[in-house]
């Protein structure tokens, strides 16, 4: 059975933050609110838990996974950011985007594209998910909490609650969120491509 946290949606509790930390460091999967619904998430380096979220997601490996970072200083080590690319981050983060790029041999290349070796990259506008994010003090492995057969992002904490409870080790609420997924950008080739429309506005990237 999972772990349930209430969290506050704009003050998380300090105690809590640390908690759920603890539970990923100790190699657990999580659900945790970000500004485009409810998303999975694992540290970089848990092999279990990411195919974990590959099980409940009913995901392959092809599919391109997300670090979440706290901020853009972390970006670098993990995806090729060019000055153009950059600016673009900078203006437009914290935000319901996903940036695709391509990998830096830092990246661990199960979190990579085995075809393309890319990652996404996203800052999350949402105050529980930054804070865990500098608790934690490194990215952190996600995907949108989609269920099989959905293309609406989980949105309703009690509802994952009675679907996921048995299947991951903590659930932290944030209330009722958006439904849409994040705005994707493809940065990894020269042309920059607007591979999903989601919650970012895509007016930055046309």
């Amino acid at each position: 059975m999972s772990q349930f946290f209430y969290v506050h949606p704009e003050n998380p509790q300090v105690r809590m933050i640390k908690q759920a930390v603890e539970i990923l460091k100790k190699g657990g999967v999580i659900i945790y609110p970000t500004d485009s619904g409810y998303a999975l998430g694992c540290t970089m380096d848990n092999k279990h838990g990411l195919d974990k979220i590959c099980q409940i997601r009913d995901l392959n490996k092809k599919h391109n996974f997300t670090l979440v970072c706290r901020d853009l200083s972390e970006i670098a080590t993990y995806a090729r950011v060019d000055n153009h690319a950059f600016r673009a981050l900078k203006n437009n983060t914290p935000g319901a985007y996903t940036f695709i790029f391509k990998s830096t041999k830092d990246l661990p290349k199960r979190l990579m594209n085995p075809t393309k070796r890319t990652i996404g990259i996203r800052i999350p506008n949402n105050v529980i998910a930054l804070a865990l994010l500098a608790e934690l003090g490194e990215p952190l492995m996600t995907t949108s909490l989609i269920l099989p057969g959905n293309t609406s992002t989980e949105f309703d904490p009690e509802d994952i609650k009675d679907k996921l409870s048995n299947q991951v080790d903590l659930i932290m609420t944030g209330g009722y969120l958006g439904e849409s997924p994040t705005t994707v950008i493809d940065f990894s080739d020269d042309d920059v491509v607007i591979t999903r429309i989601g919650a970012g506005d895509i007016t930055p990237f046309q």
